[in-house]
């Protein structure tokens, strides 16, 4: 049995200094190479439906491809400015927020949207970035999982994602003002996955994890814009995103079975550091280094911010549900479930697991037939 320590390289995990400590080295660089360790695998039982489950998703998923170069409504005129101030008038941010005694004491509207840019800059360049990782890991699956039907459907996720990356990076490049290099504790992550041999890993890393947080955070932001194609842009890539955990969903419930239960330890071990980066992420110190604000003080006063605790904590909606589908919070000595509890997320617990609710987030007809 691993320690905190030795899961995520630190005892405590608050500890400002040491997350701090992670950063991206490698900025500008354009190409960053990571070993695959895994094997490539061949399937001669071609029996399509074997898995009707998956065989229902992949139908679905190729009734439900959407083209972002023309679905999308890219006429529509972006000033990144005034959306921000908007949804921070929309949306009360910073009440609540103590900023005596603190760099931010001094600021006025200025600087609070220049932040407000930046920060939309950076998170959906990070989004961008953890769409690459997706695609990169859903190619693997197609290569690593002996399932016909989860090969078939996975090959429609690697479509799926690489028309994510696309609409990202559209919409930074002709609507923002520039975007930001990975976040180390997301590369860090995406590396972890790409590099583990065992196919499951690379599921419950990427389908389960990354996609899962990245479903609760653009179902978050798209309720928090007031920009309509940005708001458009997200409903249709949640559409796609609720299959793909699902997707995991289905497959590591049927494959977790047969794993003995030091398996399952080694899982949930996985799953906790995969939160733990995920959450580390979201603290944004490339924003504040770009900035010139002395970061460490700038995380601990955002670390106190009650609207950041919450949108922390939401990040968590669809993964507590669905590590629990899995069997992963309370197999052995329930490790996962005092994890989450400690990390003050476990009451999403109830929510609904994507498996179930997957349907909810599909495009209705209408809906692309608009955009057309």
């Amino acid at each position: 049995m691993a320690s905190t320590e030795e899961i995520i390289g630190r005892r405590d995990v608050n500890d400002v200094e040491q997350i701090l400590m992670i950063s991206n080295t490698d900025i500008n660089a354009s190409i960053h190479a990571v070993k695959d360790n895994a094997e490539a695998i061949f399937t001669w039982d071609y029996e399509k439906g074997a898995r009707p489950a998956l065989n229902k998703l992949y139908e679905k998923a190729k009734n439900s491809q959407w083209n972002g170069e023309t679905d999308l409504d890219w006429s529509i005129n972006v000033d990144q400015e005034a959306v921000v101030v908007a949804n921070q008038a929309a949306n009360n941010r910073g009440q609540g927020l103590d900023v005596s005694g603190t760099i931010f004491e001094k600021w006025g509207e200025k600087e609070w949207t220049e932040l407000g840019i930046q920060s939309q800059n950076w998170t959906l360049s990070q989004f961008m970035h953890g769409e690459q990782g997706a695609l990169l890991c859903t190619a693997k699956i197609v290569e690593t999982v002996p399932w016909i039907d989860a090969k078939y459907y996975a090959s429609t996720q690697v479509m799926d994602e690489a028309r994510h990356v696309e609409v990202f990076a559209k919409y930074l490049n002709e609507k923002l003002s520039g975007h930001y290099p990975v976040n180390a504790h997301l590369k860090m992550l995406l590396d972890d996955i790409v590099m583990d041999s065992r196919w499951d890993m690379t599921y419950l890393g990427m389908q389960i994890m990354v996609e899962g947080l990245a479903l609760a955070a653009f179902g978050f932001m798209h309720q928090m814009t007031t920009e309509p194609l940005l708001k458009q842009l997200l409903r249709y890539v949640m559409s796609d995103e609720a299959r793909h955990v699902a997707f995991g969903v289905l497959t590591l419930k049927e494959y977790y079975q047969e794993l003995t239960q030091a398996e399952i330890r080694e899982r949930q071990e996985f799953a906790f550091e995969a939160a733990v980066r995920m959450r580390d992420r979201f603290l944004q110190q490339e924003v504040w280094d770009r900035m010139g604000v002395p970061v460490k003080e700038a995380v601990t006063v955002v670390m106190q911010d009650p609207a950041q605790q919450l949108f922390q904590q939401m990040l968590f909606a669809k993964i507590v549900p669905n590590c629990k589908k899995l069997g992963l919070l309370d197999a052995g000595d329930a490790w996962l479930r005092t994890k989450f509890t400690e990390l003050g997320v476990i009451d999403f617990e109830h929510m609904p697991d994507t498996e179930e609710e997957y349907e909810t987030f599909a495009l209705a007809e209408g809906e692309v037939a608009a955009a057309r």
